[in-house]
């Protein structure tokens, strides 16, 4: 099947299955586990991953157009799939072979489900620790954010060690002796994803699964290289936000809706995605720009869509609410002063 076809493939089934339960997949975690198997029968969770491991292969661009076709139709299902498209394309880059055949062969057709748990690395003094000991590394301490408890049955976390790097390893999703996870948090959005918090004491993470250690540092780097990565939700979501406009404008006739966010989320929409050899400056507006026209676009679907939008099962209330958590998804410093700089400038 070629990446054009997964594509279109994707789609039928966004619009087919997806549209008319986005609203129970936002808040109903049975009602989105379904979604995401739906994926998983159609091989679409490890894009990333090579094809010698049974992934698709995707470049960055054919990604790219499929996170943003996710977000368009479901903000949960897209914020859930991708802790798992993330685990598998962080996994790729392992020299642990073993770890890699355990897991990465089974990951497309989610027979394995993989979470991730590092984005406390940004914090001055990660939450979550780890020390060298025999045959592996002992864990101590918290992991803030975990989404997809009951969803997946692993999760890739890293935990900082005393000279600053950071060791990325395999940990079961599951309540023992030495890890206690809380109950799902009631967030205002996306609460099917079972997003939690995890406290860890005195795990020993095997050497066997390990992925690799990181020198000090390396996600802000990181962060820099794929600042726009997140961008593409915000896209979706602005989409999904004129999608409404776009149906009530049908059902009322009298309104004169005028074109101009539509033409401004095409710009933008182009602006991003031909914005690979940009420099860190211009990706980083255009990050800002893309949640700015997410927030506007959805509240152009509660406004059109009057009091009714002010009901939790009107697609525009849930729209509002996954600009929220785009808004701040993958959020950095940069990102947040970026985004705080162009609200000043409207």
């Amino acid at each position: 099947m070629t990446n054009s076809t997964i594509l279109e493939l994707t789609e039928n089934y966004l619009k087919t299955e997806i549209a008319a339960i986005a609203n129970e997949c936002d808040r109903d975690s049975e009602i989105l586990r379904s979604a995401l198997q739906g994926l998983a029968v159609r091989n679409l969770l490890a894009l990333r991953v090579p094809k010698v491991w049974n992934g698709a292969g995707f470049a960055d661009l054919e990604f790219s157009k499929f996170q943003e076709q996710i977000a368009r139709y479901s903000g949960a299902l897209a914020f859930l799939q991708t802790q798992h498209q993330s685990a598998g394309a962080i996994l790729v880059k392992s020299d642990n072979e073993a770890l890699k055949q355990q897991y990465l062969p089974f990951m497309g057709s989610g027979e394995k489900l993989v979470g991730i748990g590092f984005s406390h690395l940004r914090r001055t003094n990660s939450p979550l620790k780890a020390l060298r000991v025999e045959g592996g590394y002992q864990l101590y301490g918290q992991v803030p954010w975990i989404t997809g408890c009951d969803f997946f049955q692993t999760v890739l976390l890293a935990a900082l060690l005393p000279d600053g790097r950071a060791v990325y390893g395999m940990v079961p999703l599951t309540n023992r002796a030495e890890i206690h996870l809380s109950e799902p948090m009631p967030l205002a959005a996306m609460t099917s994803t079972n997003t939690i918090t995890a406290e860890i004491t005195n795990y020993v993470l095997p050497d066997s699964d390990v992925a690799f250690i990181v020198p000090a540092g390396a996600i802000h780097k990181s962060d820099r290289t794929t600042v726009l990565n997140h961008s593409f939700f915000a896209l979706g979501c602005a989409q999904a936000g004129l999608d409404v406009v776009a149906s009530i404008q049908h059902a009322k006739p009298f309104l004169t809706i005028p074109n101009t966010l539509s033409e401004e989320l095409d710009r933008c929409r182009q602006s991003i995605y031909t914005a690979a050899d940009q420099p860190f400056e211009t990706k980083l507006t255009l990050r800002a720009w893309a949640i700015d026209l997410a927030v506007r676009c959805a509240h152009a679907a509660v406004i059109v869509s009057s009091g009714a939008a002010n009901s939790l099962n009107h697609p525009a209330q849930r729209i509002y609410r996954e600009a929220l958590v785009f808004s701040v998804a993958g959020q950095t410093i940069d990102v947040l002063q970026a985004s705080l700089d162009r609200l000043m400038k409207t």
